[in-house]
């Protein structure tokens, strides 16, 4: 086998962050309509990258997002107030992933010097 076919290729799939639906297939999964999407945007929670022709793209971590602000206007909540919600909601998750991260020991730095 040659090095090029033993090589793991990289996906743009596999990272979150990378715009690969259409506005027409994040409205199908999602089970709602382009329209949502679009005022999603005009409420700056997510802002889709375009495609050279103007096209909106969303990635599977905005489609997360997505997700849970329908779950709550689902649930009766106004669109305004659960883009508020998740907002706050990853703040706090962000907060808590940096004191988590905080409170472990830093192994990078060498034991410090005994002194006789």
């Amino acid at each position: 086998m040659t090095p090029e076919r033993t090589r793991k290729p990289v996906h743009s799939l596999d990272d979150d962050d990378y715009p690969a639906y259409t506005m027409g297939r994040a409205a199908e999964m999602l089970g709602t309509t382009p329209a949502f999407l679009r005022a999603l945007g005009e409420a700056r929670l997510i802002t889709p990258l375009r495609s050279e022709g103007g096209h909106r793209r969303y990635s599977r971590y905005q489609l997360r997002i997505a997700a849970r602000v329908r779950e709550l206007v689902d649930q009766g909540t106004a669109i305004d107030a659960a883009c508020r919600i998740v907002i706050l909601e990853d703040q706090l998750a962000e907060a808590q992933r940096l004191n988590q991260q905080s409170r472990q020991p830093a192994t990078d730095q060498p034991p410090p010097a005994e002194t006789p």
